[in-house]
Order: structure tokens, then sequence, then C-alpha cells
């Protein structure tokens, strides 16, 4: 620990500069020495201004020694085999060659470490502090070397489980970690900033996400979490807007959860300016809102300070200037009209009207370079993800193939409502595909290799369909071990066609594509599927986009995620001046 005490200014104390937040957590909060019941300093300072390095927990007999015995079992096993005793990080377990590789993977599954960590593992999976503890002292008690791994469980359980024990206990086991030359890394400086916040102490929280780049870790967003929602249930504003900053700065993109943090901190203050930003990026980066941001939004309109925000007369080309710049559907010149707000739930009839105010909402607009710098990266990480040479030889078929009118996931199509793939089912909704289309052209069908021939693919009408399917160019089977849905995404995105699929593309897969602009694309490419006793029915894209939109006439309307508009009705939130103030030019 001293190359650390003395290298690393996070954890020296100079009576010139500011104390550094870890060094803060060990000077600030007192902690109670399990031997004497007495409460003390977590860490002492010298007149030389490094720190003491004395220890915090004094030996104690415990009524269960596991880790004791398992130690002593390890040593036992590695003397059998003339093997010294060693650490598991120790390179005479791997290199000695009287010892086989099987041997050695048993002796470190058996070592103290292994042993330790998984019994910390099972403690964090059942959220077990007070079990996790009794482990924690026991391996002290019996000298086992504690690695970052075990500290950051440890503090990540003293971060999320009983508050009053976790707090007393973390910052312990963080002076320990510390002491012990252990080297943070990301998920400590969190779960110490989560300790920290959970102590209501947030500056603290975000001085150690600033503090992680003197050590040359990038923060993430769950860094910067405890710090922005600790002031933000203070009610600490502008605190929250430079965490905020900083955040931007970092590169990191605030979610739906963060940005209705600052949103709601925004409203109780009463500051306008702020909610209208947050209004704006909700839109952009979430574009249909949880009922708990909903309810956020709404308390605003009702509120005596958004009645009191707004131009009675604006600039009507300038607002419709703006519209345009942006895309459709925002202007982003702030709030417009004055007095009280009406504020219903609502929904929207075939063709994207507002059922409350009659407002018809607007599609818009994707630009063409977004979808070819998209399609890019799609093909960037498909080569990555897939076998290159099969991805490759995919993309120069479609490019002598297409391009096709539609796409259509095969798998997802052919088991909607079956038990059983239904080449039936599928082969009706590429009829329905090839009759919308205007050159009357079939579908792309993108199948598993396995789906062509095994299974429902051996009966004879099946194979018939297939090779109909095959002469017509219209079918491609995916290479065993492939994944289909980056087949058929990219199709559909180099084709610019629709897309069928019920596969609502949430999981981890579309989450590597990273970017605002696959929620845009999907909605308005993606078909639907449904079955009822009526047949089978495609749901189209809808007419209008299913995002926050504000009105050149300063009407707003927000989608929420309650309702799909294919089985219910999608819920809106629709805010409109009790009295729609008359349009001017300035």
């Amino acid at each position: 620990m001293v190359g650390l005490l003395c290298r690393q200014p996070l954890l020296v104390m100079s009576s010139l500069s500011r104390p550094s937040p870890l060094l803060t957590f060990f000077t600030k909060f007192p902690l109670v020495d399990h031997c004497s019941n007495t409460h003390r300093p977590l860490l002492h300072c010298h007149s030389t201004g490094f720190l003491s390095t004395k220890p915090i927990l004094a030996k104690a007999s415990f009524s269960c020694l596991s880790i004791n015995k398992i130690y002593h079992r390890y040593l036992s096993n590695l003397s059998a085999t003339a093997i010294p005793p060693v650490h598991d990080s120790s390179p005479s377990l791997h290199t000695n060659p009287t010892l086989s590789n099987k041997a050695k993977k048993k002796a470190r599954r058996e070592s103290p470490e292994a042993v330790l960590k998984h019994n910390l593992d099972m403690c964090s999976k059942r959220g077990d502090l007070v079990e996790a503890l009794r482990f924690y002292e026991e391996a002290r008690h019996s000298g086992v070397q504690l690695s970052q791994c075990h500290y950051n469980v440890l503090l990540y359980l003293c971060s999320s489980s009983d508050p009053n024990l976790g707090l007393e206990r973390g910052f312990e086991i963080l002076r320990q970690m510390v002491l012990e030359n252990v080297v943070p890394n990301e998920a400590t400086f969190t779960s110490a900033a989560r300790i920290a916040t959970a102590k209501e102490d947030p500056e603290m929280a975000f001085d150690l996400v600033r503090q992680m780049r003197g050590f040359g870790i990038m923060p993430k967003l769950r860094s910067y979490g405890p710090a922005l929602f600790g002031f933000c249930k203070k009610g600490m504003a502008d605190r929250a807007y430079e965490v905020d900053a900083d955040m931007v700065a970092s590169g990191i993109v605030a979610e739906e959860a963060e940005l209705s943090a600052i949103l709601k901190v925004s409203a109780d203050t009463g500051r306008a300016d702020k909610v209208y930003e947050m209004m704006h990026r909700l839109r952009a980066m979430v574009r249909q809102v949880s009922e708990s941001t909903v309810g956020i939004i709404e308390n605003w309109f009702r509120c005596e300070e958004a009645a009191k925000v707004g131009e009675e007369t604006w600039d009507v080309c300038k607002v419709r200037e703006g519209i345009v710049r942006g895309g459709g559907g925002w202007h982003g010149l702030g709030w417009l009209g004055s007095g009280d707000w009406r504020v219903t739930r609502t929904q929207m009839d075939g063709t994207g009207i507002c059922r409350t105010c009659g407002e018809k909402l607007v599609c818009i607009d994707i630009d063409p370079k977004e979808t070819q710098i998209f399609a890019s990266s799609l093909t960037n990480l498909a080569c990555h993800k897939e076998v290159r040479a099969d991805f490759v030889q995919f993309q120069e078929w479609l490019q002598q193939r297409g391009p096709f009118d539609a796409v259509v996931d095969g798998a997802n199509v052919g088991l909607t409502n079956q038990h059983d793939f239904s080449f039936f089912q599928l082969n009706n909704v590429v009829k329905q595909l090839r009759q919308m289309s205007p050159s009357k052209r079939l579908p792309l069908i993108i199948l598993h290799k396995n789906r062509v021939t095994g299974g429902p693919a051996q009966h004879p009408n099946n194979k018939k369909l297939l090779e109909s399917w095959k002469k017509s160019g219209a079918l491609y089977a995916t290479p065993p071990g492939s994944n289909d849905d980056w087949y058929w995404l990219y199709a559909a995105v180099s084709c610019k066609c629709l897309l069928v699929t019920n596969d609502e593309m949430r999981d981890h897969l579309f989450q590597l594509l990273g970017t605002s602009f696959f929620p845009r694309w999907k909605e308005k490419h993606q078909v639907r599927v449904s079955v009822s006793r009526c047949g089978l029915t495609l749901h189209m894209p809808p007419p209008y986009s299913i995002v926050i939109q504000e009105s050149e006439t300063g009407r707003w309307h927000v989608p929420t995620i309650t309702g799909d508009d294919l089985e219910t009705p999608r819920q809106w939130l629709c805010a409109t001046r009790a009295i729609d103030a008359p349009l001017h030019h300035l």
C-alpha cells in the first residue's frame, strides 16, 4: 500500500490542498472498533501528510471458521503434490511441470481466494450483506489475500443493502482496500459514490466521479447516478445541472431516469427554461416515456409557474423555419402562448389526429445520410459478430438480387401464435406483401438453414414452396451458427424497405447499435403481424411519428409506453393552453 499512498495524490493530505474524496471518506465519518466498541476516525493523518496504516480489525474468534478449514486443506493438498503453498496469482502454480492442467484448475478452484469469491458472489445474488461480512471477517482473520473483485462485491452489497450496516461497514472496507494497495476501478468508485449518497452527501459522490480520471478510469452513466440523483433529491438544481454538464463533457448520454430526475427538480424549482430543455432531450433520446415521467410532465403543465411562461405573440415564419430546420415535430424556440394549460390523457386516431384537441401529428423525416451511416455501422458490427466471409457473401448476394420492397423475418412470422413453425402462415404474409408491392415482386424471406432443410421443410408442399422462393431469388438461408437478426435487419436498412417482424428489437444485439437513429428507423419501417379468428393481419407503420411533438401553435403531445396500438391504443398526454393565443407576426 505504501506505493499507492505515496504515489497517488488522491490519498495524500496536504495543508495547502483540498483533501481527496477517498481521504475524506476515511476522516469525515467515525468507525466503530468492533473489538472495543469505541468510535475513531477511519484514517489518521500525521504531520507528514501521509496516512497511518494502523489495523482496524482485531483478530477475534468466530463460531464458524470455514475459511480457515479451506485454507488448511488447500495447504495440505499442495504439500501432498510437493507444490509450495502459494496464492492463486503465484506463477509457480502455473509453471510447475509436475502439476497437470487439470490439477492446476482444481487447485485454483479450491484456493481460499476462489472459494471466497464464490461465497461472496452467492451473497451478492441473494443480497445478503450480513453473510458476506462474515465471510470477509473470516478471510481477514485467516490471512486470505483479498483482490479488487472481492472488495468490489463487498462494496456493492454495502451500497445496495441494509443502509445502516452498509454505511458503517462500507467505509471500513473501502479504507482497508486502500491500505492493502488494491487499485480501485470504476465499480469501486461507483459503489463508494452510492455509499456517499446514502449518507446524503452527493458532493462527495460527485468528487469521487471526478477523481476517477486521476486513476485513468473513464466514468460510466452509473458512476454519475448517485451524485445526480442525490442533488435532485435535495432540490439542488444548479448542482444537478453541473453533474449533467460534466456527463455531456465526458460523452455520457443520459437516459430517461436521469433526464426525468433533472426535469422534476427543474419543475419543482420553477426553472421553466430547463423544463423546456429536458422535454426536448426526452424527445430526442427517449421518444416514448414511462408512466412516472409522464406524471412529472403532467404536474408541470398543471402548476402555476407553467401558466406564467410563454410568448403571447410570436413570429409564425420563424417558428415554421425552426420546424423545417429540425426535421418536423418541434421548433425549439421556447414556450408559446400564455395562461393555464389544459392537460388530458388521450389517444390518436388512425391518421394521427388527437381525439382531444384535433391537432394532427406529423411524420418526421429521416435524413438519407443517417440511413447510410447506420447501414455502415450495422455492417461493421455484423462482420465483427458473425463469420465475416458469410456476411460479406450475403451482402454480395443482396447487391445482385436486390433491392426488395419488403424483408420478412421468416422465423418470427412462421412462429407467431404457433406452437410449431408454420410455412402456411409465412406464405400468407408473403402473398399479402406481394399484392401490396408496386412491382408485384416477392419480398425477401430470411430463414436459417435449419428451417430450410429440416422439420416442416421436409413436407412435400413446403418443399415446393421453398423451391419456388429459391427460383424467384426471394429466399436467403443464413448459414449454421449465424444470427438471423443481423441479416434481415441489414437487408431492410440497405434496401430502405419495410421489415415484417414482431420482434421488438430490444435485446442486447440491438442495444449494441447504440444510436438514437434505430428507434426512428424501426418506427417508419416495421410491419407487425397479428393472427385472429378472422385471419392474418399486417399492421403497417403509423402515418405519424410516435415521439414527443411540439406544434407551431405551442401544443404538446407526449406518447407513453402504455399501449402499443396493436392490441391496446397507445396513451398520449395532450397539453394545450386553455385559450389558444392568436398567431401574430412580430
